[in-house]
């Protein structure tokens, strides 16, 4: 769970990664036909709060595992 601070507030709304390893990777996992350009935002918006650099976006909905590595 993250706190959002925007401009210095501390938001009511908090962002919830699926899992965290090693308190430095975002680790979002998918069940879905694709993997959507929301969901590489999503991720994005987790590493703005996190402080973290590298998140990773696991698909299992598709034929064969489809991942996305973002750097930030």
């Amino acid at each position: 769970m993250y706190d959002v601070n925007y401009k210095g507030i501390i938001l009511p709304h908090k962002f919830y990664a699926d899992f965290v390893v090693h308190k430095s990777i975002i680790l979002e996992v998918k069940g879905v036909a694709g993997i959507t350009e929301e969901f590489v935002a999503q991720a994005i918006n987790y590493l703005k709060v996190s402080n973290n650099r590298l998140a990773l976006l696991v698909n299992f909905g598709e034929l064969k595992l489809n991942y996305k590595r973002i750097v930030f």
